[in-house]
C-alpha cells in the first residue's frame, strides 16, 4: 500500500529513528534498532560499541533522547519484531505510563497484516486504548490508478485495475510497454513469478492456519456467494469464518441499497479485493497446470476468461465515479450501490439514494463492452425502476460503456473508460 513511503514523507523534516521489523531475534533486531540510532550517541553510551541490551533498554534511551528534543520513532513491520520480542506489546504500554499524559518521544506502529494489526488494539491487548491515531491505508481508487499507469489508455487502465486491484506495488510491477499477455506471464503465471506468489502470501499471512476461511474464500471466488451455498461448499458451519472474514476486509457482505443490513435476513458475500478475486477465481481454476509450469496452455484459456471476469470490477468502478459525482446527481445523495428485488430479479448495477427519507434519485447499469446501444439499455432499466418507484420516468439515468454509450437520448448519463479512468482535479 505504500507505507513506508507514506511515513517517510510524513516524517521527512523531523527528528527521527526508523527501524523495519525483519522477524529475527530480539538480539538481532535489538543490534538493528542500535545501528539506526547510533546517530544519538551521547557520551555516556555510545551505540555502536554498547548496543541496546533488551527493549525496556531500548525505549528509556529514546525517551531520554526525547527529552532533548521532540523525537519520532517508527517501528515498521511491527509484527514482525513481536516474531522475537511477543512481551514488546506489554513494554511498550509500561514505558508509555511511565512517563504519562503526551512525552516528547511519539511512536508511530506500521504492519502489513491487518490481523496482527487489529489484534494489538483488542480489548484486554496490552496497548488497548494507547492509539492516538489508527489510519489503514485503501487502495487506489480507479480515477488514481492513472498516477502510477501513466503510459497506459484509460480502457488498459480498467483492464489492468480490474486483475490487480489498486495497490500500488502491484500496479508499479505492471510493464506499461508490454502486452497484456506478456504481463500476465510475467507476474502470475507460473509459481516463480512474483504476484502469483503473492496471492498465496495474502492468504497465509491474513489466514495464518484458518484452513475453514481459506474454504470460505474459494468458495465465494467460485460462485457460492450465499450462505447455505458455502456452507454446502465446506461442509459445515461457516458463520465464524465468514464474520472474520468480513473484519479482515477479504469479504464483503452485499445486499440492495435500499435494505437495511440489520433487518435484511438474505446473506450474500463476494471478495472484496480485485487482486485477490482474480488470484482464486480465475487463476485458481488452473492452479495445478500453473505450478506444474504449463503457461503456454494456461495463457489462452486466462485471456479468454478477462472480458466474463471484468464485469464486477467494472461495475466497482462505475459506481465509484457516481460517488465523485454524487453532487451532481443530487445535493442530498446519501448513498450508492447495487439493487436487486427478490432473488436478484431485476438488478440494477447502481441506484442512488437521497435525503434522510433515502428517496431513489439514480439508476446505472456498467457493461464491460467497447459500445453498447442506450435505448435498448434504457428499455431494461426502465423496466426495472418500475419496481424500484412508482414513476420510473422521473429518475435520472446513467450508462457506462468501455469506449461509447451510442444513441443516448438528451438527460442520460454517458460515461466511458475515459471518464472513470481519468485523474481528476480539485475543480473537475
Amino acid at each position: 500500500m505504500g507505507k513506508t513511503a507514506l511515513i517517510t514523507h510524513f516524517a521527512r523534516d523531523k527528528r527521527m529513528v526508523f527501524y523495519t521489523g525483519v522477524g529475527g531475534t530480539a538480539d538481532f533486531e535489538l543490534r538493528g534498532l542500535s545501528e539506526e540510532t547510533v546517530q544519538l550517541s551521547t557520551p555516556e553510551r555510545n551505540l555502536a560499541e554498547h548496543p541496546f541490551r533488551d527493549w525496556r533498554d531500548a525505549l528509556r534511551f529514546l525517551f531520554a533522547r526525547a527529552e532533548e528534543a521532540p523525537l519520532l520513532l517508527v517501528l515498521d513491520e511491527f509484527p514482525e519484531l513481536l516474531v522475537g520480542s511477543p512481551e514488546l506489546p506489554g513494554i511498550l504500554r509500561a514505558e508509555l505510563d511511565r512517563h504519562g499524559g503526551t512525552p516528547p518521544l511519539k511512536i508511530l506502529l506500521s504492519g502489513s497484516s491487518m490481523r496482527a494489526m487489529w489484534q494489538m488494539q483488542e480489548y484486554r491487548a496490552p496497548l488497548y486504548g494507547r492509539f492516538d491515531l489508527t489510519l489503514q491505508l485503501h487502495p487506489f481508487r480507479p480515477h488514481e490508478v492513472p498516477e502510477i499507469l501513466t503510459g497506459l489508455a484509460p480502457a488498459d487502465c480498467a483492464l489492468v485495475y480490474g486483475i490487480l486491484g489498486g495497490v500500488p506495488l502491484y500496479l508499479t510491477m505492471w510493464r506499461q510497454d508490454e502486452s497484456i499477455e506478456a504481463n500476465l506471464s510475467g507476474l502470475l503465471l507460473s509459481s516463480e513469478t512474483p504476484l502469483y506468489n503473492e496471492g498465496k502470501l495474502i492468504l497465509a499471512t491474513e489466514l495464518g492456519s484458518g484452513q475453514l476461511a481459506g474454504q470460505v474464500l474459494t468458495a465465494i471466488a467460485n460462485g457460492r456467494i450465499r450462505f447455505h451455498e458455502i456452507a454446502d461448499a465446506v461442509g459445515t458451519d461457516p458463520s465464524r469464518s465468514i464474520e472474520r472474514l468480513v473484519e479482515l476486509r477479504l469479504i464483503e457482505r452485499i445486499l440492495p441499497v435500499t435494505e437495511n443490513p440489520d433487518k435484511h435476513r438474505r446473506k450474500i458475500y463476494r471478495i472484496k479485493d480485485n487482486f485477490l478475486r482474480f488470484h482464486l477465481g480465475v487463476l485458481g481454476r488452473y492452479r495445478s497446470r500453473i505450478e506444474a509450469g504449463a503457461l503456454q496452455t494456461v495463457l489462452p484459456n486466462v485471456v479468454a476468461s478477462l472480458d466474463d471476469f471484468m464485469g464486477d470490477a467494472w461495475e466497482d468502478a462505475f459506481r465509484d465515479h457516481l460517488a465523485l459525482r454524487a453532487e451532481e446527481i443530487d445535493p442530498e445523495t446519501v448513498d450508492i450501490g447495487p439493487w436487486w428485488r427478490g432473488d436478484g430479479q431485476d438488478e440494477l448495477d447502481a441506484v442512488a439514494l437521497a435525503g434522510r427519507e433515502r428517496r431513489p434519485v439514480l439508476v446505472g447499469e456498467a457493461k464491460w463492452a467497447k459500445r453498447v446501444r442506450a435505448p435498448r439499455i434504457l428499455e431494461r432499466m426502465r423496466a426495472k425502476a418500475a419496481h424500484l418507484v412508482d414513476d420510473p420516468g422521473r429518475l435520472r439515468y446513467a450508462i457506462a460503456a468501455r469506449e461509447e454509450v451510442e444513441d443516448a437520448p438528451e438527460g442520460v448519463w454517458t460515461m466511458n473508460a475515459d471518464d472513470l479512468f481519468s485523474l481528476r482535479t480539485e475543480d473537475s
